[in-house]
């Protein structure tokens, strides 16, 4: 049984035209379309309005995750069948972002206390 019926079919046919003369415009903006998947998804979502058969968003997403679920078991299941020994985890050294942050905030104690100064002057 199809997805789509063929009245949302022929909308998106008609927008990808639309799009290919470039006459096709975003309906927040205005601006121009120029991805084919962005022509794609107004064409869906005027037939959603119309009525036509579409299916939700909420059910192309589940099915999409499921379909990565698979993969990743299948990925896993042949991983294991070669029976490589195991990596010994290495040690890693610590993260310097600590570091980092104090020079950051030295800098800007630095250029503070210049432009203090430089009131300072000025005022004098």
């Amino acid at each position: 049984m199809p997805k789509y019926g063929k009245k949302a079919q022929a909308k998106v046919a008609k927008v990808m035209h639309e799009k290919k003369a470039g006459t096709l415009r975003s309906g927040g903006s205005g601006r121009k379309v120029t991805s084919r998947k962005q022509a794609i998804a107004i064409g869906l979502s005027e037939a959603r309005r119309e009525g036509d058969k579409v299916p939700s968003r909420k059910s192309a997403k589940k099915s999409t995750r499921k379909s990565a679920a698979r993969k990743s078991t299948r990925k896993s299941a042949s991983k294991k069948s070669a029976k490589r020994p195991a990596k010994k985890s290495a040690k890693r050294p610590a993260k310097k972002s600590a570091r980092k942050s104090t020079k950051k905030t030295a800098k800007k104690s630095a250029k503070t206390a210049t432009r203090k100064t430089a009131k300072t002057r000025r005022a004098a």
